[in-house]
């Protein structure tokens, strides 16, 4: 490996987006740059956001190590214009790309395994990881979260919406909460993985949704008709 890897954080699943350039020296990443996003302009600033980060630093998209992208769960619109981008850039370029959940990014930046997201219908995307368990992320609403046999002690929070669905749902736990994950957060939380050379396939690569879009939802409704009412 290079003495220094560049990477490229791209987050575009929440409320508002980012983008992170970060210099790996095998100890820890340098975040060398961060531009915030505004969450209704994805597409017309995520790729300008990028020339402009690559153009402060003195570099060229070829000079990039890899690329770090978080795949969700979030905006469905979001994720796709963001991992659209990412593919654009790592194929024409030929550069690794790590996927990591915005769920993880959350609880690693608050230092607590599970975590907690707005899903909107009082619902949450939640990162269940207590010990002796494999950590799962799901879609939940009031009747999932009551069924969760194993509630964490702590949970990682950035939104009032999730905090008032949590906290009804479990009062013991403890709500730790924390400023919205970024792209410099995904670099930070992933650098080692690219350095073990975790990449995936791009043709493979795919939103972490957790639950379906509301075109496909309704759309199965009109499909089907009074006949599959």
């Amino acid at each position: 490996m290079a003495e220094s890897t560049f990477l490229l954080g791209i987050d575009t699943c929440g409320p508002t987006g980012s983008v992170a350039l970060g210099r790996w020296c095998g100890q820890a990443i340098e975040v060398l740059g961060q531009i915030e996003l505004e969450g209704q302009h994805y597409s017309s600033t995520l790729v300008v956001a990028v020339g402009d980060l690559l153009a402060g630093a003195g570099m060229r998209l070829g000079q990039l190590n890899a690329i770090v992208v978080v795949n969700g769960p979030g905006s469905f619109t979001g994720v796709r214009v963001g991992l659209a981008a990412v593919k654009g850039l790592a194929e024409s370029a030929q550069i690794p790309v790590v996927a990591v959940s915005r769920l993880e990014v959350l609880a690693a930046k608050a230092g607590v395994p599970s975590a907690a997201l707005d899903a909107h219908r009082h619902e949450v995307y939640l990162r269940l990881d207590v010990a002796g368990e494999q950590a799962r992320e799901m879609l939940a609403g009031t009747h999932e979260l009551a069924a969760v046999e194993s509630a964490p002690a702590r949970i990682a929070l950035c939104d009032e919406a999730a905090v008032l669905v949590i906290g009804e749902a479990w009062p013991g736990a403890e709500l730790v909460r924390t400023a919205a994950p970024t792209a410099g957060d995904a670099l930070r939380l992933c650098a080692s993985r690219v350095a073990q050379g975790d990449s995936v396939d791009l043709a493979m690569l795919d939103g972490h949704y957790l639950r379906r879009s509301d075109a496909e939802i309704f759309g199965e409704g009109v499909a089907l008709g009074p006949q599959g009412a």
